[in-house]
């Protein structure tokens, strides 16, 4: 068995040359999508990673959890998250994370796992109220991710089913990251690139934003729409671009989808948007995942 490895005791040279070893190992069973039970097998008997400190430990099922977001391997994030849903999202050690918060909603945003990401944000809802809350609006390390929020990503990123999972969850729209910039403020920075790539994604993203953010949204971004209005009109349009600065209120479209989703709740979004008084082309997204 290739990834067959042993304990080497002792914390010198050779032993942590073994633990290298066998963490990589667990790396590229994961990477490879080895059946669940042989990677519970490894992670739980077999393979060791080092610590600061010359300290050697088994991967905890929160570690084996990034993992399987980085290389997709859903039945194996599945059965972490099902088997432990606290422990799958706890904060991992220090050797993959230099901020001390769980970061598993921000990884899968950033890999676009959207599959996973759901399976995460389900298993978020069964945690007390506080600990939802901090996992879903978890800010980012200041130094390397800016203080960003996953929905922040998600803007940054442009990804739609993200954005919209996110906020169908309970993940705050107006919080700021370190350099003062909202969701919106994040987005609209993305719209303004030059050329106009992946405009239908982005606008697409705008509109879900539209249905959660409050009508008296203060943003960073305002001033620069109501300074350079002939190319934000351009870029939004006329009716986007009214709304945003406040010339003009929310479409009836918009003030009656905020209505709708907001009776659903966390615990049966998306599914319930199929049953939404709608017809199926204005429905935001085609959110069809397995519960």
């Amino acid at each position: 068995m290739p990834w067959s490895v042993r304990w080497v005791g002792g914390c010198g040279a050779q032993s942590q040359k073994q633990c290298k070893k066998s963490s990589f190992a667990f790396y590229q069973a994961v990477r490879d999508l080895l059946p669940v039970w042989f990677l519970e097998d490894m992670r739980t008997m077999e393979v060791f990673h080092w610590e600061d400190g010359g300290k050697v430990s088994v991967y905890s099922p929160s570690e084996a959890l990034l993992y399987a977001l980085v290389h997709d391997h859903q039945p194996y994030a599945r059965h972490l998250l099902t088997k432990f849903p606290q422990s799958a999202l706890a904060v991992p050690s220090q050797s993959f994370s230099c901020c001390q918060s769980a970061p598993h909603l921000a990884m899968a945003v950033r890999y676009n796992r959207v599959r996973v990401l759901f399976r995460i944000l389900k298993a978020i809802q069964t945690l007390p109220p506080g600990d939802r809350a901090a996992h879903l609006d978890r800010q980012g390390c200041s130094r390397v991710e800016g203080g960003k929020t996953a929905l922040h990503m998600a803007c940054e990123l442009v990804r739609p089913e993200c954005l919209l999972l996110l906020l169908g969850h309970g993940a705050a729209p107006c919080l700021q990251d370190s350099a003062g910039n909202t969701p919106l403020d994040t987005l609209l920075q993305q719209i303004s690139h030059m050329p106009a790539a992946n405009m239908r994604a982005k606008l697409l993203c705008l509109d879900c934003l539209f249905f959660f953010v409050p009508q008296d949204l203060k943003f960073a971004m305002k001033q620069q729409l109501l300074d350079n209005r002939r190319q934000w009109r351009d870029l939004l349009g006329e009716n986007r671009f009214q709304c945003l600065v406040g010339l003009a209120p929310p479409s009836l479209f918009v003030r009656a989808m905020r209505v709708l989703i907001r009776t659903i709740s966390p615990e049966h979004f998306p599914e319930a948007l199929d049953n939404l008084p709608l017809p199926h082309f204005l429905k935001p997204l085609d959110l069809k995942l397995e519960s």
